[in-house]
């Protein structure tokens, strides 16, 4: 895992000239449309928010990498986001499958904000054949939100949603959702201190409390050490990016230049 601390002439028919006209062709191609590099961009909101959030965050993309195809799903909108998650993740599934397909072997990346990272990764883990290339959950509260620690095993039998994605109980698809993660090249985790609503702010990089309410890092968590859904095996194959931001509250994540330029811009290839 890789941690990160922001502050703030040629002659037709000539078989000489074929290497030179390898070598020319593509980066002909580049120049006129240097889009062809990007993946296209597909974004998911968070709770009591919609669409219209990533105008700024789209903006910053299309001035770093112009033509980029950026698909910002419009569901589940304020009021809306409070349905079932798993709900969520159909509906979001049916918008976005169509996406991944046009990529082809190009493949995607998802950018996630807030509740809407464990919706994608709720995709992620349900889709077989998914594309996805980066996975940026930007201040997404993948170890849970407001957990208590000291009642863990009831969270682990009544949690209808988080429990079965992190593979804490026995599931008949555990074993297919943890292949169908691993599809995945890259998951960068975005979060802070200064966030004010994940608490721990800690669970934007899969780190939560234990039952004396201290934050026990990624690495120690059992879902890691038992690599229950695969994210142990991601990152010793050098696949996730850590990064801490500080002075950014939790509403401002998807419309801060400096966290879009240190932390997400680089990975939007």
């Amino acid at each position: 895992m890789r941690a990160h601390r922001v502050t703030s002439n040629m002659a037709v028919g000539c078989p000489s000239a074929l290497p030179t006209l390898l070598f020319f062709v593509p980066l002909l191609l580049w120049l006129v449309d240097p889009t062809l590099g990007y993946k296209p961009v597909i974004m998911v909101h968070g709770l009591f928010d919609s669409s219209a959030s990533f105008k700024q965050l789209v903006e910053f993309i299309n001035e770093s990498h112009p033509g980029t195809n950026i698909s910002v799903i419009d569901l589940f909108d304020h009021k809306a986001s409070l349905q079932p998650l798993w709900k969520q993740v159909m509906g979001f599934r049916e918008a976005i499958y169509p996406i991944m397909q046009n990529a082809g072997s190009e493949g995607v990346h998802l950018l996630c904000y807030s509740q809407g990272g464990l919706i994608c990764r709720g995709l992620l883990e349900t889709i077989p054949d998914h594309n996805v290339d980066t996975f940026i959950s930007l201040s997404s509260p993948q170890m849970g939100q407001y957990g208590d620690p000291h009642h863990h095993d009831m969270y682990i039998n009544v949690s209808d949603f988080l429990a079965p994605i992190n593979s804490e109980r026995p599931e008949p698809n555990t074993t297919e959702w943890r292949q169908n993660f691993l599809r995945l090249r890259k998951l960068v985790l975005i979060g802070g201190p200064s966030d004010g609503v994940i608490t721990p702010w800690e669970s934007s990089h899969f780190a939560f409390f234990d039952e004396n309410e201290k934050v026990v890092e990624m690495q120690e968590q059992q879902v890691y050490e038992d690599d229950t859904f695969g994210l142990r095996t991601l990152d010793k194959r050098g696949g996730i990016s850590v990064y801490s931001v500080p002075g950014v509250v939790h509403t401002m994540w998807h419309s801060n230049k400096t966290v879009y330029k240190e932390c997400i811009e680089k990975w939007l290839t």
